[in-house]
């Protein structure tokens, strides 16, 4: 497990382009579900081994914030957010579908060991650098997925809000907050490059 990661929340759905890619209704309020926190592993030159005869495995890369401290009511994200990461997470798609389509759990899809990786932290960035800045993933050397906080349809306030005042959110809580458009298929031997603009924060190679 990574460290100083308690609860793990994510939030489905959080792009417009990649609820309508899958199909998908864009939600009208935050679609939130939970990792078992032994899904966080470190993406840091990491090799990443993924279920095997599991059917189709797609990767998600993601903003990730770090709670520093106990949410209250009224609290700003800046206050709250002590770190941010980039992160992926893995879906077993066929599976994912199906519970779907049964209206049950996503816990089987989304919840396996090593399904969500994390670059090591960096310092969380004010509004202006946040909002002028992409982070992206590249897949095999190519880039595959661009994201921006300004394109998010909940924004990270509203998010912890939501996540605050029905669920709770303390010190080593982290939210996976949504993926862009472009996501896809993993098979063993792709590459992974997660970076925050410029700036390389974690790579990792699946077994």
């Amino acid at each position: 497990m990574c460290a100083a990661v308690n609860n793990l929340y994510c939030v489905g759905r959080n792009y417009r382009l990649h609820a309508e890619e899958l199909g998908n209704q864009v939600p009208t309020e935050p679609l939130i579900f939970m990792k078992p926190s032994h899904a966080a592993v470190p993406l840091d030159k990491a090799v990443i081994q993924l279920p095997k005869d599991a059917g189709l495995i797609h990767y998600e890369g993601e903003l990730v914030l770090r709670i520093g401290r106990d949410y209250a009511p009224g609290m700003s994200v800046e206050k709250l957010v002590d770190v941010m990461a980039l992160g992926l997470d893995f879906t077993l798609r066929d599976i994912h579908n199906d519970l779907q389509k049964r209206g049950l759990p996503w816990t089987a899809a989304k919840g396996f060991r090593n399904a969500a990786p994390l670059t090591p932290f960096i310092a969380f960035p004010d509004k202006e650098e946040l909002e002028a800045t992409d982070f992206t993933v590249r897949k095999n050397g190519e880039e595959v997925q661009r994201g921006n906080v300004k394109n998010m349809i909940f924004s990270l306030q509203t998010i912890i809000d939501f996540i605050g005042t029905r669920y709770g959110l303390g010190e080593g809580d982290v939210i996976f907050t949504g993926t862009p458009a472009g996501v896809g298929p993993v098979v063993p031997g792709d590459s992974f490059e997660l970076r925050w603009g410029d700036r390389l924060l974690g790579t990792c190679l699946i077994g």
